[in-house]
């Protein structure tokens, strides 16, 4: 028999938990730390661990690390969010190493295979658009932060581009962009960031070759990630503006209202930056804040969450009429019984292990004060590796931060592991009698 290699949902949780501990112990060192006193271990270790889960909660203010803090901050966002791709290239770029047939397949599914199926070729490409978008970015952020007196704008500019693209949310300013919030450029530009890197890199390139005539029309699943991201964005935009035109928007401007209500609709998926306090939203606000976290980005992007494409499967799967072979047809496209039923477990499994967190922090943080909504809010937010807080992380005992980094830990890499597809399929030893159950 043959040595059996572990699964990539290992290889993916192995790479994982290696960067985490670099990263905790680079951030341990007494000159990554600037604040007052010293910086606890856990601390060290929570602000790694969703820095390359690109989540944005912090413990601890991200400005009172040193510059050398700082910087250890993005080099984690940077691989935590290239993510696979990271530890996949030191294979490709090592002379005579060769990467097993699974794993090669897993890199392909960072592509459609009519846009590309050479695994190195995926992988430069995708190392090519982070930095390309990414250099842009810093480029129209630096121009802005220059005009707005920000101190030294060239590092602000890179660090908010790469956090950003990598829906990391995290920022080296004390208040997030909540000083920005009558800047309707610098929210303009992070949005487009944000939504660029939650689209996902197959989107990206379908569009590239596209737009360069390579390509007579979208794939599918790009026309789906666009429409459907599009509508989330609009949509909520819209009822963050009719909800918060008198509450956390009154006193705007017309256009910084608008700008502000866009942004809120777009930073929940999956970027966590706060242009409004998070806190003084209505309840209502804060209800679709949350459903926006659960759902996240694309496929195969560095968001989080379900997945764009997750959530309108299951709609579908809920609300569409199967023909006889299971399949649904629907938009002027047909969705076989398979992958209806894949996007609904995935939700299934997504949902089950968002209750348990959720529990979990509650017993942490319940007779602490924590309220059930605060306790729902903060779970979602680490699970979608997301960010955005009502202030309840920097509240949290050593319990709770736990808690809620073994959430962001399977928000990011647990659900990418679930989505892996299985090794082999076993045979059925045995046909075991149909039950019935009624169900409704």
């Amino acid at each position: 028999m043959g040595r059996s290699e572990p699964s990539d949902a290992v290889f993916l949780v192995g790479f994982f938990a290696l960067v985490i501990c670099a990263g905790t112990i680079a951030l341990s060192v007494p000159a990554a730390w600037a604040g007052p006193g010293r910086l606890a271990f856990l601390d060290s270790f929570f602000i790694a661990t969703s820095a390359v889960c690109v989540t944005g909660l912090a413990t601890v203010d991200v400005a009172d690390f040193s510059r050398y803090g700082q910087l250890v901050v993005l080099a984690l966002i940077q691989a935590g969010g290239l993510g696979i791709i990271s530890f996949t290239s030191l294979f490709l770029l090592l002379p005579g190493r060769r990467l097993p047939f699974r794993r090669l397949g897993s890199i392909r599914s960072f592509s459609l295979g009519d846009v590309e199926h050479d695994p190195r070729r995926i992988v430069r490409n995708i190392v090519a658009f982070t930095l390309i978008i990414e250099l842009a970015g810093a480029a129209a952020l630096f121009a802005a932060f220059s005009r707005a007196g920000v101190a030294d704008p060239a590092f602000a500019a890179i660090f908010h581009s790469v956090s950003a693209f990598c829906n990391a949310g995290f920022s080296p300013f004390r208040d997030s962009l909540e000083g920005f919030s009558g800047d309707p450029a610098v929210l303009g530009i992070i949005a487009a960031l944000i939504i660029a890197g939650g689209i996902g890199f197959i989107v990206i390139q379908d569009l590239e070759r596209r737009l360069r005539g390579k390509r007579r029309a979208l794939s599918a699943h790009t026309r789906l990630v666009l429409s459907v991201t599009a509508f989330l964005a609009l949509g909520a935009g819209l009822v963050f503006w009719l909800i918060e035109r008198e509450g956390a928007f009154a006193g705007m401007a017309p256009l910084d209202a608008a700008a502000n209500a866009a942004f809120q609709a777009i930073t929940p998926r999956t970027a966590g930056f706060d242009a409004v306090p998070q806190a003084g939203l209505a309840d209502a606000s804060k209800a679709l804040t949350v459903a926006l976290m659960f759902i996240g980005g694309a496929p195969g992007s560095i968001a989080g969450g379900i997945k764009v494409s997750t959530a309108f499967l299951v709609v579908l799967a809920a609300l569409g009429r199967r023909n006889a072979r299971g399949e649904i047809n629907a938009f002027g496209s047909r969705y076989p019984a398979q992958t209806t039923d894949r996007a609904v477990r995935y939700f299934l499994k997504a949902g089950l292990l968002l209750v348990a967190a959720t529990a979990a922090l509650g017993l942490a943080e319940g007779p602490r004060g924590a309220g059930f909504g605060e306790s729902v809010f903060e779970t979602v937010s680490a699970f979608g590796t997301v960010g955005l807080s009502l202030g309840l992380t920097r509240e949290l005992g050593v319990i709770g931060k736990l808690v809620i980094i073994a959430t962001m830990f399977a928000g990011r890499v647990g659900l990418v592991a679930l989505a892996f597809p299985a090794r082999s399929s076993r045979k059925e030893a045995a046909v075991y009698p149909e039950a019935e159950v009624l169900v409704g």
